[in-house]
């Protein structure tokens, strides 16, 4: 494992060294809130950030993406073929993710990069990036990441970690990937018994500073049917206005519909994100609605981030704690809350 110091006046040419090898994406506070944006000067990037608004799921799956362009042109012999529409897949590397945040990549994956499906756009962004994460020194008040299994240290998603110790950064690799990034850095130091020390101080406080919200295990052990057919749903969906937010600020909601979009004679075939929350996510063409109701789709949200997820795969929950529902939420829907109720409840 390869372990560098970075004290912090030196992060600047850092960051310019390596934008001389990737397109560099980081934290960057635009308007009212932090956002990852690539980075046109090493100046922009700001690691004193606590979070940002929207996941950095955008990266990987945007938000409305091209996916072909066509001719509808009668005089075009080509009228009617759909065509790649162009992406760039050069090498890229996100500086300063949180480590819940890189950690819902991995469950994506589930998704996007399966052995029975691969989404090429997917795959070929995952690999020209490397991720450096930036650990939580403080975690937010909406904070529940070691409730799911994860933690604000946590590298697994990661290729290389920064951890914060006041006048630097201590920079450990996680993948061979990460060891790579860091052999090639000019002009740091390694890491000293003070900034270690520091560094394990950090991580300590940090998991100490957070409670556990729910067992999500116990979730994992009810019954399937018990917890669908129970009575505090009705009290969990009263409030929501199926306003989507809390699925597109989700690092963990994949879903999205393709549309094709015409101008003229020419015409694009674009995907865009969608939302379970929405009345017409779950419409078939034959008019019928399986979620007609508020409460049918509020309930499907919860159960699969929290239930039907473990069910399938036996590994966890769909969710990693980052608490942007929890903060973002203009009805203050919690999904700590839900999930209480939901390893908490009992045949009555």
């Amino acid at each position: 494992m390869s372990e560098i110091y970075i004290e912090k006046d030196e992060m600047p040419g850092v960051i310019e060294q390596l934008m001389r090898r990737f397109r560099v994406y980081a934290p960057v506070f635009q308007g009212r809130y932090f956002e990852f944006a690539e980075l046109e000067k090493a100046a922009d990037a700001d690691l004193s950030y606590q979070n940002t608004r929207l996941s950095p799921k955008g990266l990987f799956h945007p938000h409305c993406e091209r996916m072909f362009h066509f001719s509808l042109d009668k005089d075009d012999p080509e009228a009617g073929i759909l065509k790649e529409a162009p992406k760039d897949f050069s090498p890229r590397l996100v500086l300063g993710i949180r480590p819940c945040d890189a950690k819902a990549f991995q469950l994506d994956d589930r998704n996007f990069d399966t052995s029975a499906y691969r989404d090429p756009w997917w795959v070929k962004r995952r690999e020209a990036t490397t991720l450096v994460g930036l650990a939580c020194n403080r975690p937010a008040p909406e904070c529940f990441c070691t409730s799911l299994g994860t933690g604000p240290f946590d590298p697994s998603g990661l290729d290389v970690l920064l951890i914060d110790v006041e006048g630097g950064y201590v920079a450990r690799s996680v993948t061979n990937k990460g060891g790579s990034l860091l052999d090639g850095i000019e002009g740091v130091e390694a890491v000293g018994d003070k900034a270690a020390l520091k560094a394990a101080d950090m991580k300590s406080s940090a998991e100490s500073s957070m409670t556990v919200q729910f067992d999500v295990g116990a979730i994992a052990r009810r019954d399937t049917n018990e917890l669908f057919n129970a009575s505090f749903w009705d009290d969990a969906q009263f409030s929501c206005i199926n306003c989507g937010t809390c699925t597109f600020l989700c690092p963990t909601c994949w879903c999205f519909d393709i549309q094709d979009e015409v101008c003229q004679n020419r015409g694009d075939r674009i995907r865009i994100w969608d939302s379970c929350m929405f009345p017409l996510f779950t419409l078939h063409g034959s008019g019928h609605n399986p979620r007609s109701q508020k409460l049918q789709r509020v309930r499907q949200r919860f159960m699969h981030k929290l239930k039907y997820y473990q069910d399938k795969y036996r590994d966890g929950a769909a969710c990693v704690g980052c608490g942007r529902c929890v903060k973002f939420c203009p009805v203050n829907i919690d999904i700590r809350r839900i999930g209480r109720l939901m390893s908490d409840v009992c045949s009555c």
